[in-house]
């Protein structure tokens, strides 16, 4: 097989992938990068109505530190103190990076990154760059990576990781039918999130995911279970937030006689109530278990019934009223939003045209006329807050193998808003940063032979068929709507296909959905602690543990000055 050897191999072209790359570049590490595909991943083709990037304040005269930051971070909920820490700490050295290579983050004329609130944050700490702030950042790390001549193996798609005495010692890859296998000291997965599990996902189609070879090489896991689901477009795959449903679109059902079903208004004797919840879901887009009963989560709700318990199909519809809207009869939110807007007035469409008509050259640009066509929406998985196991340096339970992005279990319960695309920086340049200080050994070259020579790699005719039927299987019984009884049934069909499936990309996502099961079947996480799940010998095990506190150490200069002249304070 073709063997290439590197210090270092970063898996994924995404925001966090590239970041990684260019920092273990600068700081002299003998790198490459290999991916499925470069112009695939969900930074570089998703977005909002107004993606959020999460930092420390840097405008006004609201009194923010770094301290207060990591502790809205942890106070999250089953979140590590020091992963808080340092996604605080280095929030403003990760942001002004991205800005300095071009990311378009608006300043005022006095050059103040002037914030705004997002969800669970207690400051004005969020800003944007428009709804494709993550694809910006990937394209100007990726500019960066190409001036720093970084070597890049596209079409190479990861399928199992090597280990020699517990220890990282290279990768396996296929590319056009072919095994290429890369020798190395250590692997940084910046994989994504585990994307291929869902049907209903707004995950773009072409990202699928890699957290399986974690699993199957044994790494921790963590908080699998605590996933963010809302409502999204399925075709395209869009999040339907923010303005899209503040302009109060007609939500509508088509049955499999083609019948249109006006379905809320059988759960909603107010229309005028279900109208101010529908517009509530643009603020409160995440599916929220404490808002399922008489919050904005009930929309989510009828949205699955119908489509999942009714199997019908469900539309946005833009181009008519629900009924005839009597503004001033819509909650107080609701009403003061719109008429501040001045959008009291026509049809949804026209008021999303009055107030964001870049939401509509969007969809048009995907080829939906928002004017004439209904969207199809579902409850779809959008992003998986737990993920890999990781320690302060983004290190695994795996010496030598990194995660970082949204592969990296860091995000706890409840995240602020954008505090995911910090994350990935902060944790790419924590990473790089230690894996320059302390390499892992590089194996013997012999020996990597005899470990690569040993791996069998098969594929099967029908894995296409195979993963859309688990993946059906999941999003009808282990998504936002979760059963006790059904998700364990559901695991234990997955655990029979698994002992039967040697395909790997099959494996991935069985994998995965396994551990993800796993960690539903047991008892909701408490906020103290974290939900761990491993892979051992072929079954899968859970349990908890307390959350590692938010470090309290020496900041007195000299002290700290000495242990940077020593060993930059990389321990």
């Amino acid at each position: 097989m073709k063997t290439y050897t590197y210090d270092c191999i970063v898996i994924g072209t995404g925001a966090a992938g590239y970041n990684a790359a260019c920092r273990l570049k600068e700081f002299g590490v003998n790198i490459a990068m290999v991916t499925e595909g470069i112009n695939c991943g969900t930074s570089r083709n998703t977005g909002s109505d107004k993606q959020t990037y999460y930092k420390l304040g840097l405008s006004g005269d609201s009194p923010d530190s770094v301290h207060k930051m990591a502790q809205n971070l942890f106070d999250g909920g089953s979140v590590d103190g020091d992963n808080a820490l340092c996604e605080a700490t280095l929030s403003a050295r990760c942001f002004l990076n991205l800005c300095e290579l071009g990311v378009p983050f608006p300043v005022n004329r006095y050059g103040e990154y002037i914030g705004y609130k997002t969800d669970h944050d207690p400051f004005e700490r969020a800003t944007s760059a428009g709804p494709l702030t993550s694809k910006y950042m990937t394209e100007a790390l990726q500019n960066k990576a190409e001036a720093l001549n970084i070597k890049v193996f596209d079409g190479h798609t990861a399928v199992k990781l090597l280990k020699h005495n517990d220890k990282i010692c290279g990768l396996l890859c296929q590319s056009q039918g072919e095994t290429v296998a890369f020798r190395c000291r250590d692997i940084i997965m910046a994989t994504g999130g585990p994307a291929g599990i869902y049907a209903d996902s707004v995950y773009p189609e072409c990202h699928h995911g890699s957290t399986g070879l974690a699993i199957e090489a044994g790494a921790k896991m963590q908080n699998l279970a605590l996933w963010q689901y809302g409502l999204a477009s399925i075709n395209p795959r869009w999040n339907v937030s923010g303005t899209y449903m503040q302009v109060l679109p007609r939500l509508v059902s088509i049955d499999e006689n083609g019948n249109e079903h006006d379905f809320l208004w059988d759960y909603f004797t107010d229309k005028n109530e279900g109208l101010s919840l529908v517009f509530l879901k643009g603020y409160q887009w995440p599916f929220d278990p404490k808002k399922a009963e008489n919050g904005s989560s009930q929309i989510d709700m009828l949205v699955y019934r119908e489509c999942v318990e009714r199997g019908r199909r469900v539309y946005l519809d833009f181009t008519k009223n629900p009924f005839p809207i009597d503004f001033n009869k819509l909650s107080n939110e609701a009403f003061e939003y719109l008429n501040k807007a001045g959008a009291t007035f026509g049809k949804p469409i026209e008021r999303l045209q009055k107030m964001n008509a870049p939401a509509i050259e969007l969809y048009k640009s995907k080829g939906v006329d928002l004017y004439t066509e209904y969207l199809p929406i579902a409850l779809c998985a959008q992003h998986n807050n737990g993920g890999i196991a990781v320690d302060m340096w983004w290190q695994t339970s795996i010496k030598g193998l990194f995660a970082v992005g949204e592969c990296a279990g860091t995000h706890g319960i409840a995240r602020p808003g954008g505090s995911a695309l910090n994350a990935g920086q902060v944790g790419s340049l924590r990473a790089a940063q230690y894996i320059s200080e302390h390499p892992n050994e590089l194996v013997d070259e012999k020996l990597f032979y005899e470990l690569a020579d040993k791996i069998e790699i098969t594929f099967s005719d029908d894995t296409a068929e195979r993963i859309n039927a688990a993946q059906r299987r999941m999003s009808d019984n282990a998504a936002a709507v979760r059963d006790v009884g059904k998700i364990k049934a559901t695991l234990e069909i997955t655990l029979a296909e698994l002992k039967g499936t040697t395909d790997p990309f099959a494996r991935d996502v069985l994998l995965t959905q396994g551990a993800v099961l796993t960690a539903m079947s047991q008892p909701n996480t408490d906020p103290q602690k974290v939900q761990e799940v491993q892979y051992i010998n072929g079954a899968f095990t859970s349990s908890t543990r307390d959350v590692r506190p938010i470090p309290r150490e020496d900041a007195f200069f000299e002290n700290v000055w000495r242990g940077y002249r020593e060993n930059k304070n990389i321990y």
